[in-house]
C-alpha cells in the first residue's frame, strides 16, 4: 500500500491558545518529554537562543544541553514579535513564519528570518511529537532495495507500482512525453488569446514587472475557462493516471493557472525561491497534495527551470530556504514540451529566473479527499494571503536585470523580501 497522506490534525484539533499558559506551563511539559525530537536538528544548526515577544509577555527558548529550555523575559540572540492570535495560530498549525513574510507582518526586531524558521522547526517537533531532521535521517532505495536513481524519468509505458514507488520515496516524478506536442502548441495558442483578457488587479491574475518596467501577467487564474484543449486534458486518462498512482484516493483539481515565465523580472513574484506548498500553513490538516506542472514549453537552465529537494516531503525541515546540513541535495528538472513535474505539496521546490529565453507551463493538480479535516475559514485565510502576496512581497531581480551572474546553486537562493 502506498500513500502520501500525512494528516494529523481535524478541525477539532483547533483550539484557543493563550501564550502565557503555553509558554510558562504547556510547552515547558513539552520540551520535557519531547526534547529528543528537537535538540539533535538544532545542534546541527547551531541554534541560538530565540525571543518570542507578544502582548502578553516574552519568552526566550534555548537549547541548554539535550533540553529545550523556555524561560520568562527575552535573552534571544534573535527576537520575533507576535500577536496573541498568531502565537495560537502558530501552534495550531495554521500559519507558519512565511504566512508573516508573505503578508508583510513579520516583525524581527533581531536576527533573520532563518532564525525564525529554525525554531519553528524546533516548536512543531516539540508540539507535534515528531523527529526534526538530520543529516543522513532521510534514506532513498528503489523496490529492490538499492539506491534511489534521483535522475529516473518515467514514460507512459511504465509500472504505475514503479512510478508511485519513486514518488513515495523522493516526493516528485519527472514524466516524459505524458502529452504530445501539438496539444501543447495548441494550449501556447490559447495562453496568447487570453492574455488580453486578464488585467492588474482583476483578482484572477498576478503581474510583475521587468527592468524595462514593463507590467506583465505572470499567472492567469481559471485558465482553463480560456482553453478548451487544456479543460479536455484535465478529464484525460493520462493526467486522471496520476491520482490513482497512490491508494490516497486524490481528487482532481478543475481549475489551473498558467504561467509566463518573463526575463528580468525586477519586482513583484514570477521566480519562486525555496518553499513548500503548505509553506504559508496547515500542513498537518492537508498534506500531501500532488502539484502538476504541464510543460507547454520546454524548461532548462537558460529558461527558470524547476528544481526540487528529493525526501524534503518526508523530512521536517523549515518551509523555506535550503540547508546545505540537511544533506538533501537539491535536484534540477529540466523538462521538454509535454513533459510533466509531479511534487508533493510539502516537498521542497523553487523555480529558477530564466536568463536566455521565457517558458510557458501550466499547473494544476490533486487533493486529499477533504472528510472532516479543517473548516472553510482557515483555507480561506491561508488563500487570501497567498493570492495578494505578489503586492506585498517581492522577489529579488532576477540577475539578468541586475547584470549580475545567475545565482548557480539553487542553494545560493535568499528568501523574499518585502516590497
Amino acid at each position: 500500500m502506498s500513500t502520501l497522506d500525512v494528516r494529523t490534525r481535524t478541525e477539532a484539533a483547533v483550539r484557543g491558545v493563550d501564550p502565557r499558559t503555553f509558554f510558562d506551563d504547556e510547552l515547558p511539559s513539552l520540551a520535557a518529554d519531547r526534547s529528543h525530537h528537537a535538540v539533535p536538528a538544532a545542534m546541527e544548526l547551531r541554534m541560538s537562543p530565540f525571543c518570542i515577544a507578544t502582548p502578553s509577555g516574552a519568552w526566550t527558548v534555548s537549547i541548554r544541553g539535550d533540553r529545550v529550555c523556555v524561560d520568562s523575559g527575552d535573552a534571544g540572540d534573535a527576537r520575533v514579535e507576535l500577536d496573541d492570535d498568531e502565537v495560537g495560530k502558530l501552534v495550531d498549525d495554521l500559519i507558519t513564519p512565511m504566512t508573516l513574510v508573505a503578508s508583510a507582518r513579520l516583525r524581527m526586531v533581531r536576527g533573520n528570518l532563518g532564525d525564525f524558521l529554525d525554531w519553528w522547526v524546533v516548536l512543531r517537533a516539540l508540539i507535534d511529537g515528531r523527529d526534526a531532521h538530520t543529516a543522513g535521517s532521510v534514506q532513498f532505495h528503489d523496490r529492490d532495495g538499492a539506491p534511489l536513481d534521483f535522475g529516473r524519468r518515467f514514460g507512459p509505458d511504465d509500472d504505475d507500482a514503479e512510478i508511485a514507488h519513486f514518488l513515495c520515496e523522493a516526493g516528485f516524478l519527472h514524466l516524459e512525453g505524458w502529452f504530445d506536442e501539438g496539444e501543447m502548441e495548441q494550449i501556447s495558442r490559447d495562453v496568447d488569446a487570453a492574455l488580453p483578457r486578464y488585467t492588474p488587479d482583476d483578482g484572477r491574475s498576478w503581474w510583475a514587472e521587468i527592468a524595462d518596467g514593463t507590467q506583465r501577467a505572470v499567472r492567469l487564474q481559471r485558465f482553463e475557462e480560456h482553453s478548451a484543449a487544456l479543460a479536455s486534458l484535465l478529464l484525460d486518462e493520462r493526467f486522471l493516471r496520476i491520482g490513482r498512482l497512490t491508494d490516497d484516493g486524490y481528487v482532481a483539481r478543475t481549475t489551473a493557472e498558467a504561467l509566463e515565465k518573463p526575463i528580468g523580472v525586477v519586482k513583484g513574484i514570477s521566480d519562486l525561491l525555496w518553499h513548500k506548498d503548505c509553506s504559508l500553513g496547515m500542513h498537518s490538516y492537508t498534506c500531501s497534495g500532488l502539484t502538476v506542472g504541464v510543460s507547454v514549453t520546454g524548461a532548462d537552465e537558460s529558461s527558470g527551470q524547476l528544481s526540487v529537494v528529493p525526501g524534503s516531503h518526508r523530512a521536517l525541515v523549515q518551509p523555506a530556504l535550503h540547508r546545505t546540513t540537511w544533506g538533501l541535495p537539491p535536484r534540477d528538472l529540466p523538462t521538454c514540451t509535454g513533459d510533466l513535474t509531479v511534487h508533493c505539496s510539502c516537498t521542497l521546490h523553487m523555480s529558477h529566473p530564466p536568463v536566455a529565453r521565457e517558458r510557458r507551463v501550466v499547473y494544476t493538480g490533486f487533493g486529499l479527499p477533504t472528510g472532516d479535516t479543517v473548516a472553510a475559514e482557515h483555507q480561506a485565510a491561508v488563500s487570501d494571503v497567498r493570492e495578494h502576496a505578489y503586492k506585498k512581497v517581492s522577489q529579488d531581480p532576477s540577475p539578468v536585470a541586475t547584470r549580475q551572474s545567475p545565482a548557480g546553486s539553487p542553494a545560493s537562493a535568499r528568501a523574499s523580501r518585502s516590497a
